[in-house]
């Protein structure tokens, strides 16, 4: 029992360390700086929103900021994730890794803890000057539905990042890229494609939509940012929500378990 136990201890401390040192190269990377972009963003919005659109200038200010933190969220998932395994694999550094007592799957995994902290901190921060600068415009909101919606923003960015990291392992980084960004644009559209599918009367174009709704990721279940804006009593109940987090942190699991598979039959 104290044996399994030291084990278990050990690749925590292995896993730690390689998250650690992924979290702070990218926040090294001048990653913050998008703070000050998005509050810059902010800022202009509100000045600009009540010429473009008056009456509705709150509404639409809520739906920016949210629009705004997701996209940036997605953008260093994928860029920075996509690079995680496959910039160590091109340098070669990676035959330095692989040679000290450290498993293949380990390094899977603290690469992906290591970005997924990041975006936390990142979407934290930003959801900070999001909610700042609506309190200093006196805009009307539900703390925790935004709170909801950012949390689950970062369930899809971590989804992300582990579908950025599959791609990186077999893939060069410019193909990790757009087949990430693929599966990102489907996982919000498999829905729309099973309807396509019972549109059609062909039966290979249904079980192909069918065979994609499986296989991709359904990100909508990770999006409550349309919801968000209009309070807690327009999101889903709670057991659905606990669902719904529950299928994200699952897939996750699932990609960084093949995504471990396919890096631990590389030869270098």
């Amino acid at each position: 029992m104290r044996l399994k136990k030291g084990l278990k201890s050990m690749v925590l401390s292995r896993v730690g360390v390689i998250a650690h040192t992924v979290f702070l190269e990218v926040i090294r990377d001048r990653i913050l700086y998008l703070v000050a972009l998005f509050a810059l963003l902010m800022v202009m919005a509100r000045l600009l929103l009540p010429g473009i659109a008056a009456g509705a200038e709150n509404k639409m200010l809520i739906d920016l900021g949210l629009a705004a933190i997701h996209l940036l969220s997605v953008v260093v998932a994928v860029f920075v994730g996509t690079g995680l395994i496959n910039k160590e694999i091109e340098k070669r550094t990676v035959l330095v890794l692989i040679a000290k007592p450290v498993s293949r799957a380990e390094f899977i995994v603290g690469k992906h803890l290591g970005l997924t902290a990041v975006l936390a901190v990142l979407i934290a921060a930003l959801g900070l000057v999001f909610l700042l600068v609506l309190g200093a415009s006196g805009v009307s909101l539900s703390l925790g539905s935004i709170l909801i919606a950012l949390g689950f923003m970062t369930l899809e960015a971590a989804l992300l990042v582990a579908v950025a990291i599959l791609f990186g392992v077999f893939t060069s980084s410019l193909l990790a890229t757009l087949l990430t960004f693929a599966v990102y644009l489907m996982g919000h559209l498999s829905k729309d494609m099973v309807a396509f599918g019972q549109l059609s009367d062909s039966p290979a174009v249904q079980r192909l939509t069918n065979t994609l709704y499986l296989v991709l990721p359904d990100l909508e279940r990770l999006n409550l940012r349309n919801t968000a804006a209009y309070g807690m009593e327009l999101l889903p109940s709670v057991t659905v929500l606990l669902g719904h987090a529950l299928y994200g942190v699952l897939y996750t699991g699932l990609l960084l378990a093949i995504a471990s598979l396919i890096f631990s039959r590389r030869q270098f």
